[in-house]
């Protein structure tokens, strides 16, 4: 099971994740591209970071929307959203190279992860600006969703991701965070979600219902309270069930 956490996040001086010690725990790096968090010189930062400790690169691109922090809806022109898409990508790029790595997947965060999941023209545009930065890009995102299918139509690879910390709908969707039950945050329940998301592929919705997450990826947030702590918690407890922590690229 591959661990991905998103990180860079900040601006300027402002700073949200613990990068470096997130960076000593998960085998993907879910990196911000600028548009809802993440500047030049953090970018840097994390991809250099990133390539010395083996951990694998990716574009995490968003709406605009620094100030909502990309967790906004917003209408964007298809055509527009695509371009956009791209030009995260091209930008993370050019830290990733100078690193000696390179971007190896993309996922959308936020809104547009959940617009794109579930709407099918916004989930054809994502998958066009991801073609645009190179069609040996993977694409993270829900098993079955809109996104996955257009990856998989464009021939790009889509990867299953599951979300240890985040509370489940019965059709298998995330609650959306305004809802109760959005966030698990009782550490011992995330490590059994994520035992039992990478030993069994299911998860119990807030219903109760089990539902079936085919899942090659295991995401955790890390701007929740005490990440890196979850997160190394997470990785102990996969590997002492022998659940074998790789990244997926």
């Amino acid at each position: 099971m591959d661990l991905n956490a998103d990180l860079g996040e900040g601006f300027g001086r402002w700073r949200l994740t613990d990068d470096r010690a997130l960076l000593s725990v998960v085998t993907s790096a879910n990196v911000a591209c600028g548009f809802h968090a993440g500047d030049p010189p953090i970018m840097r930062e994390v991809c250099e970071r990133a390539v010395a400790g083996g951990v694998v690169l990716g574009a995490q691109v968003s709406y605009r929307d620094l100030a909502g922090f990309g967790r906004r809806a917003m209408e964007v022109p298809l055509d527009e959203l695509a371009c956009e898409v791209a030009y995260q990508i091209g930008a993370l790029e050019v830290f990733a190279r100078a690193a000696g790595g390179a971007v190896r997947y993309v996922k959308p965060h936020g809104a547009l992860y959940h617009r794109a999941c579930a709407d099918p023209e916004v989930a054809r545009a994502v998958v066009e600006g991801v073609a645009l930065a190179g069609d040996s890009l993977r694409v993270l995102a829900l098993p079955g969703s809109a996104l996955t299918w257009a990856a998989s139509a464009a021939r790009l690879t889509p990867v299953g991701e599951a979300f240890a910390d985040r509370g489940y709908a019965p059709d298998g969707t995330l609650v959306p965070r305004d809802r109760a039950g959005a966030l698990v945050s009782d550490p011992a329940q995330v490590v059994a979600r994520s035992v039992t998301l990478a030993r069994e592929g299911v998860v119990d919705a807030v219903d109760g219902t089990r539902v079936e997450v085919r899942a090659r990826s295991l995401c955790l947030h890390g701007d929740t309270p005490d990440a890196t702590i979850l997160a190394r918690a997470v990785r102990d407890g996969l590997e002492s069930t022998g659940v074998r922590v790789e990244s997926f690229a």
